[in-house]
């Protein structure tokens, strides 16, 4: 693993922003480089308010959107909510429903399946919008590409709002509104919200025009936070705040289904961490084992004991996606030996029978074993469908579009996309997207990297550096747990490997003069249990988190690498 430092900023800025909020420079210099460089810009990052989320109507179409909506509430006519069926399609399915559904009763939600259906906006969901006498359609987190499609349901009637955040292409479907900060002719100011994002600013709207305010639409928050966290979109500008407050949503008050979810959690306070590795896997369970709508119906539940049945149901399915998930895992990893595939650039493996669910988190997964971008593809009717993941740095997406000649459709985003072709162009394919890789990716984005946002000194570490080190959060892409280094660090010979095969280490750490032992854990470092142990200096780069064990609370290094301090 390369460590690369991130360069100092500013240091007049570092030193007039430490002394003007009174804390440790390294803190300053971190939010100089995050770009928070000066008091006002703090107070705002360090206070996120609902006041400083932008007026939805800037948003291209936003108008014709909600004019279309009034329409069908004054024509009584049928409206149907769509979306993906993943975390960000079936929160945004929820929550505009679930705000619709107090003003309005001629409406109904609708997510394609997975397996017949496949992503995105699809000719049976028209289909079924038609045989129920829908004239309008809300899209969510899809739709973005779907021209055809679009211009189908125009054909019977039917009418499209696309509230999308994907990528457009050249051409924009003819809907009645396309919603999509990516357009290139729109200029919200932030274009980094979620397909639930897009929604949340849709329902803002509607309540802006009937005279609501902001505080009326946070218990709407918790599935907006649910979706940030689950997409993984930076966690900057106004989803930092959408965050923020969702977070408190989800700890005090979340709707019945998000609490069934948690009920066994055993944590007073749940991070965005917490959301994506606990939250997130078991909504998108439904819809990878069994269907989307089992996630809406569990999120627009109002009674808590039905909320509990359907989140027993849903965790019944997260257990079988990961076991499907370890045996499709392990299958991939042999056949990339078997085809000695272990030096290429590219990692792109099939099989039939594969279940699409998981295919997705099995290219994650063989990304944290070869360190490359990642396609895993399965049988989907008569065509193959693929996951596709991509290392930190490189857009998978571009790659895909150098290679569309050989694929029937893709869509998705730098580092997540997903694509169906033809059989008979696979083995073409393959070649090719390992040729494009091998010739656009610089060798170093191939070696894991881990940036380092400062050094520090273990005695700076105390209560008060990390209170505020807490409020840079919610922590995530473009604002991540900032990541430290000390040297000259040594363990005190209590240093043991830990779980079940030893995988892990558990360290005492002293340093220097200082009398203090910083405890230390690092998952996944039990193989360098020699170098700590060895009793020579080494370095370490680690987050500072806290760790509660039997009602106690102390600070600990989460190692994330351990180096000799040559």
């Amino acid at each position: 693993m390369r460590w690369i430092l991130k360069q100092n900023p500013d240091s007049n800025k570092t030193e007039e922003l430490s002394k003007s909020l009174g804390i440790d420079p390294v803190l300053g210099s971190i939010l100089v480089e995050r770009g928070v460089d000066n008091f006002d810009k703090a107070k705002h990052f360090f206070r996120p308010s609902l006041d400083d989320l932008h007026d939805p109507f800037l948003m291209k179409d936003m108008e014709k959107a909600v004019d279309r909506i009034h329409l069908a509430m004054a024509e009584k006519q049928n409206i149907m909510i769509y979306g993906d069926y993943d975390v960000d399609g079936t929160t945004a399915v929820s929550l505009v429903y679930d705000y619709l559904r107090t003003r309005y009763a001629n409406i109904a939600t609708y997510i394609p399946d997975r397996y017949k259906e496949g992503y995105g906006v699809s000719i049976s969901g028209i289909d079924f919008a038609e045989d129920n006498d829908v004239s309008l359609i809300i899209a969510l987190d899809c739709g973005i590409k779907a021209l055809d499609k679009i211009t189908y349901a125009k054909e019977k009637g039917i009418d499209f709002i696309i509230c999308d955040h994907h990528r457009p292409g050249d051409i924009l479907p003819d809907a009645v509104a396309v919603l999509d900060p990516k357009r290139n002719d729109c200029f919200y100011p932030y274009d980094e919200l979620c397909g639930c994002g897009i929604g949340f600013k849709l329902i803002q709207a509607l309540g802006q025009v009937n005279d609501q305010n902001i505080d009326d639409f946070i218990p709407y928050l918790d599935l907006v936070a649910t979706a940030i966290a689950a997409d993984i979109v930076p966690l900057t500008g106004e989803n930092r705040i959408l965050s923020f407050f969702g977070l408190k949503v989800i700890n005090r008050n979340p709707r019945p289904g998000i609490k069934a979810l948690v009920q066994e959690v055993k944590k007073e306070s749940l991070d965005i961490t917490d959301v994506v590795f606990i939250i997130a896997p078991r909504i998108n369970a439904a819809g990878r084992i069994k269907h989307g709508s089992f996630a809406v119906e569990l999120l627009t539940e109002k009674n808590i004991e039905k909320a509990l049945a359907y989140a027993t149901s849903i965790n019944a399915y997260n257990s079988e996606r990961k076991e499907l998930d370890k045996l499709i895992t392990k299958e991939a990893l042999q056949q990339i030996k078997d085809l000695k595939e272990e030096q290429t650039y590219t990692s792109v493996v099939y099989k039939e029978n594969w279940h699409k669910g998981v295919i997705g988190i099995v290219a994650s997964r063989l990304i944290e074993q070869y360190y490359r971008p990642t396609l895993v593809f399965t049988k989907s009717g008569d065509k193959l469908a693929a996951s596709a993941r991509s290392v930190k740095g490189f857009d998978v997406y571009n790659a895909l579009e150098q290679c569309s000649d050989l694929i029937e459709q893709f869509g998705g985003h730098k580092y997540a996309a997903g694509l169906t072709l033809d059989p008979k162009n696979y083995q073409k394919f393959k070649e090719k997207f390992e040729t494009v890789v091998k010739d656009t990716i610089p060798k170093e984005l191939l070696e894991r990297q881990l940036q380092i946002d400062a050094e520090i000194y273990l005695s700076n570490i105390n209560s008060k550096f990390h209170r505020i080190l807490k409020q840079l959060g919610p922590f995530g892409p473009q604002n991540m747990k900032p990541v430290f280094t000390g040297s000259g660090l040594r363990d005190n010979g209590y240093g043991r490997r830990i779980g079940t095969d030893g995988n892990h280490l558990k360290l005492s750490i002293v340093t220097g003069a200082d009398q203090k032992t910083y405890s230390a854990i690092g998952f996944g470092l039990g193989d360098k249990f020699d170098l700590i142990s060895s009793g020579n200096p080494f370095k370490a780069a680690f987050t500072i988190e806290e760790n509660h064990w039997n009602g106690i609370t102390s600070l600990q290094l989460n190692i994330k690498d351990l180096k000799e301090d040559l």
